[in-house]
């Protein structure tokens, strides 16, 4: 790690745009950091890390509310699904839904719907697709994959977010509260207290909770696909705010790109 102009900056080599946007992006907080694995982003670089007291940025959180990774251990040694690989993924590309504006052909329920945030005006024409598209995984680096650990164990690893009503919401947010476009633009707060930054952070939520519901979903239909059952899981946003204590001050925190490590707290990095 490097301190640079008072940033945490860890990783070699430093990318220069992404540091760029970050000496930008701590001119507006109380605290940033760029994590290892940075490049550069809208606003705020991927695997860059914000603070402020009291306010959060969907420009830090981005398009993809709640993005984040899911590993499920299964009691399944690797040895039997090496033997039937080639079978099991093409199951996988028939059962589970990928690409760009896909609609899960299975209807998936979840208390979720039922949260009061959807009267908000931001997500309340959302719903509907939402609920469609739950439980499917998307596009770009998004991904269900195989692995075999150490011990030639089985896991699942899943990579994906809040889909269309994650990028809606952003998008409405970040209009709403006079964000500029561009690469290079700064990063747009909102106070927490204010009526639009505590409509912001329930939305969020919502769109957090349906990220995990999807994850949830997808890694429990491959895992049925296998014929094996689930024993393990390792779960983790990271494109998301939390409230955190950070040298003793409650500090809103948003990662961009990058997954919270706190001491004894497991995380999960795909192949």
């Amino acid at each position: 790690m490097k301190i640079i102009d008072g940033i945490p900056v860890f990783g070699d080599p430093i990318d220069e745009g992404a540091l760029r946007q970050i000496k930008n992006c701590a001119r507006f907080v109380d605290r940033a950091a760029l994590m290892a694995d940075h490049h550069l982003g809208y606003g705020v670089p991927i695997g860059g890390v914000i603070a402020s007291r009291d306010r959060v940025s969907p420009t830090g959180v981005g398009y993809d509310i709640g993005c984040g990774n899911k590993a499920v251990l299964l009691d399944v040694p690797a040895s039997e699904v090496r033997a039937h690989l080639s079978t099991i993924m093409d199951d996988i590309w028939a059962r589970v839904s990928f690409g760009v504006g896909r609609k899960n052909e299975t209807r998936v329920d979840h208390d979720l719907f039922d949260d009061v945030t959807w009267k908000l005006d931001a997500v309340r024409d959302l719903k509907g697709l939402a609920a469609q598209q739950l439980g499917t995984v998307g596009s770009g680096n998004h991904y269900v994959d195989l692995f075999a650990d150490e011990e030639d164990r089985t896991w699942v690893g899943v990579h994906f977010g809040s889909r269309g009503l994650g990028h809606k919401t952003a998008t409405y947010f970040l209009k709403a509260g006079g964000a500029r476009d561009g690469i290079d633009a700064d990063p747009l707060l909102l106070d927490c207290y204010s009526p639009l930054g505590s409509d912001y952070i329930a939305a969020m939520q919502l769109a957090g909770r349906y990220a995990y519901a999807g994850r949830d979903w997808v890694c429990q239909r491959v895992a049925d696909i296998i014929g094996a059952n689930i024993v393990d899981a390792v779960h983790n946003h990271h494109n998301y705010a939390w409230i955190e204590r950070v040298d003793g001050e409650l500090l809103w925190v948003t990662r961009k790109g990058a997954t919270p490590a706190w001491p004894g707290q497991r995380g999960f990095v795909g192949g």
